[in-house]
């Protein structure tokens, strides 16, 4: 066989801690995170003379070479034929894009495992990714939220600028795409001194196709069941929480979660997410009559003009909700006027 890796893609050996992601070697440094089936660790390059250049050689694009090596590295455990389609799609889908704001996948491997009698899964995928130490919006808001402190009115509009020019690479693709989970959770920042914080979107877990017929009744309920597995409730847009049976779905249901995580930028929630607290407050009937709440606290105080930009891409009826580009001609004159 030669090496010992050739037959395999992606070997673990528990001797040194090493993983192996095709031809190239990581050492596990520590665990970033971790999620229902998957796993997120720090890790870093081993260079060997041998290594031919390493993971590098394999990029795109050579500002997606790590400085110092490290890069992130989210370990998925497949227990079924359907989570293994589920994550070769995602594969599949994050190789159609190339944006600075849009998380690249630098390499990734799959291999069959064999199961012992405690262990149900059957394969277990490696996926490579940059690494962003600060974290996701998400874990900023909390942080922010204990420390009472707030973006500037500058830094919002220079952090959804951002996600809106990865999103609109999205939309923009011959076939248009819609990421269909944004949300503060997945859009990793990175804090520069003297800049605006970098914003880039992840996981295109729940990304497809953005533009659906809807012909029946069974296809609106299908289309229903899949939101409810794969879009977060307080981002989801009503379309998606009740899908008429006769819509032509299209990749302003984005539009609508970005509405929602330009609020949660500047405060840190979704605005639906007062529903969930409240005693027969239902999220659903706050989503579908887009009932915001507006915090009346006086900080942190945004200018009018931003909460009324959340409430023009929170329209329910998706046929009057701006489109992407719409959005950012908007969000440009706004930086042009409040940033200094």
């Amino acid at each position: 066989m030669g090496c010992s890796f050739s037959g395999l893609n992606a070997l673990y050996d528990s001797t040194t801690g090493d993983v192996w992601i095709n031809e190239n070697r990581f050492k596990v440094i520590r665990q970033l995170g971790e999620g229902g089936f998957a796993f997120v660790y720090l890790v870093k390059e081993v260079v060997t003379d041998a290594s031919d250049g390493g993971v590098s050689k394999k990029f795109k694009d050579p500002s997606f070479v790590s400085d110092d090596g490290t890069y992130a590295m989210k370990k998925v455990l497949i227990q079924n034929n359907e989570q293994l389609q589920f994550v070769k799609e995602e594969i599949r889908i994050s190789s159609l894009f190339n944006h600075p704001n849009l998380l690249p996948l630098l390499d990734h491997a799959i291999i069959p495992v064999k199961g012992t009698p405690e262990q149900s899964w059957t394969h277990e995928a490696y996926l490579l990714f940059p690494v962003h130490l600060d974290g996701t919006l998400l874990d900023n808001a909390k942080v922010m939220k204990l420390k009472k402190e707030f973006f500037s009115t500058s830094d919002v509009l220079q952090i959804f600028r951002q996600l809106c020019a990865g999103l609109e690479h999205m939309h923009s693709l011959e076939t248009p795409y819609a990421h269909n989970d944004v949300k503060p959770g997945n859009v990793l920042l990175t804090h520069r001194k003297g800049k605006p914080p970098l914003a880039i979107l992840m996981d295109f877990g729940s990304a497809r196709p953005a533009r659906k017929q809807i012909r029946s009744r069974s296809e609106a309920l299908q289309l229903q069941e899949w939101a409810a597995e794969h879009v977060s409730a307080p981002f989801r847009s009503p379309e998606l929480w009740d899908c008429p049976s006769q819509a032509d779905i299209d990749e302003r249901t984005d539009v609508w979660s970005l509405g929602c995580t330009l609020y949660a930028i500047m405060y840190g929630v979704s605005p639906f997410e007062y529903a969930l607290g409240e005693s027969g407050g239902s999220l659903q009937l706050a989503v579908m009559n887009a009932q915001i709440k507006w915090p009346t606290t006086p900080k942190p105080s945004y200018p009018d003009a931003l909460n009324q930009f959340v409430s023009w891409m929170l329209k329910p009826q998706p046929t009057v909700r701006p489109r992407i580009h719409d959005i950012i001609i908007h969000v440009d004159k706004l930086i042009a006027k409040f940033s200094h």
